[in-house]
């Protein structure tokens, strides 16, 4: 229903047109409530242009070529893939522009005006355009999202950032990223499965951090299988010219072969800054994110935040659903909508994938304590890769806890987790137990099946 008064041009106005704001201006419009979308470029932000979407196209032509290697050796007449990155990326824009237009035709259908302006505030319910237009509005968005951070170092200018992976059209020949989360792995894997020669660089001991160790041990190992170097321990200094090639320099003194690129992928910065946030009292963390509470909600009344520019969880499916729980709480009738950000499965697209629902098992110690906590593992090859000789290998692993065994962590690393963990973490939001799993029949021969049969 409607909030609007005499006082507000808008019901709501939303400053972002990335994932999480689109989602909340239709599902507000759903609900009656006059929308505003302040958005200056392309509709999707981080995850359809720069992110989800082209990583995704790019993972699978990688998957592709991966999958050419071991038709040859398995017997298909087929001569070693070279991808033709300018034809593909034809492809994967094509798609891209598809999504562009559908959200352009959703905003006409539902209604909302869609300003191709950046704004900023005036009060808590006032936002100004940078052409200097005013609008009102009972409440207001942020979902601005976030951008790749640059580390503070000597020479970073010299560096790639994950945005800038997806204007290559080629790929380079020795390429040097430095990080160990979800970004480094992926862009990693990507390269060298399409004719890169990757290292990573680390400033910690292990890749993916938040990740079960048992699970990114196992990966890193894949990762070496492939070809993909990774120093542990190995922070950066410096970056230096040399010729057309760039060398990296450790803080130890050690300095790096050189490469023809080197990409940072250190992180992610919010889009905070532009906002004038401090002139009307939102409160912002030391990183620069708009805290918000459990219900979206930020320090001052009737301004909301989602998605990566806020303190919660930075997940493409996150941001669209908090958005529609707002939206609901604030116009749909729903007061206690809100989104509960327990157990929400993610997913790396390494090579192979690698994902988690739940509690790794140095959590579920810490939480329940090392005597409530058993643990389940299978290590194996799938059949392609054995038919194939290659040596990567999959691991699944089950967290349980307590005399009834509830299943509160799945980690699969291997082909399919993407897939195989979405059903999965249905049953662990449910209270699923390792005795549900042990009463429920395989599927031979696939790679799922390794969840049900473990002893």
């Amino acid at each position: 229903m409607s909030t609007n008064s005499p006082a507000y041009e808008y019901d709501l106005v939303v400053i972002g047109g990335g994932s999480g704001g689109l989602a909340g201006a239709f599902r507000a419009a759903s609900h009656g409530a006059r929308v505003a979308l302040l958005e200056p470029g392309e509709f999707g932000g981080t995850c359809v242009n720069v992110g989800c979407v082209p990583k995704k196209a790019m993972w699978l032509a990688a998957e592709l070529a991966q999958r050419i290697d071991m038709a040859s050796r398995l017997g298909f007449g087929l001569p070693p893939p070279k991808l033709d990155w300018r034809e593909f990326i034809v492809h994967r824009q094509r798609y891209i522009a598809g999504i562009h237009d559908s959200y352009r035709k959703r905003l006409d259908t539902a209604g909302v005006v869609h300003l191709p302006c950046r704004g900023h505030f005036i009060d808590a319910h006032t936002v100004e355009t940078h052409q200097g237009l005013r609008i009102t509005a009972a409440h207001v968005l942020i979902a601005t999202g976030g951008k790749p951070k640059r580390p503070d170092i000597p020479g970073a200018e010299l560096g790639l950032v994950s945005d800038d992976f997806f204007n290559l059209c080629d790929a380079p020949e020795r390429v040097a990223i430095i990080g160990g989360g979800y970004i480094a792995v992926e862009l990693g894997g990507v390269l060298q499965a399409l004719g890169s020669k990757v290292e990573l660089f680390l400033r910690g001991p292990r890749l993916l951090d938040s990740f079960d160790h048992e699970l990114t041990d196992e990966l890193a190992e894949n990762l070496r299988q492939h070809g993909v170097h990774c120093h542990f321990a190995h922070p950066l200094a410096s970056l230096q010219q040399r010729g057309e090639q760039r060398v990296l320099h450790a803080r130890n003194g050690e300095a790096s072969e050189p490469f023809d690129s080197v990409i940072f992928a250190t992180g992610r910065t919010p889009n905070s800054r532009q906002l004038r946030l401090d002139d009307i009292g939102v409160a912002i963390d030391g990183e620069g994110f708009v805290v918000v509470d459990e219900f979206q909600d930020t320090s001052v009344a009737n301004v909301h935040a989602v998605g990566d520019v806020s303190s919660r969880l930075a997940l493409t499916p996150v941001a669209i659903a908090a958005a529609r729980r707002l939206m609901d709480r604030l116009f749909g009738g729903k007061p206690d909508a809100k989104l509960d950000y327990d157990d929400i499965a993610t997913v790396v697209f390494a090579h192979p994938p690698l994902g988690m629902v739940g509690l790794t098992e140095a959590e579920a110690r810490e939480r329940h304590g090392d005597a409530m906590v058993k643990t389940y593992s299978a290590r194996f090859r799938p059949m392609l890769h054995a038919l194939a000789d290659s040596p990567q290998r999959s691991l699944v692993k089950l967290v349980c806890v307590g005399e009834e065994e509830r299943v509160v962590g799945i980690h699969l690393l291997g082909e399919g987790a993407d897939e195989i963990l979405q059903g999965f973490a249905v049953a662990l939001k449910k209270g699923i137990t390792k005795r549900d799993l042990d009463d429920t029949m395989a599927i031979h021969p696939t790679s799922a099946e390794e969840v049900v049969l473990m002893r």
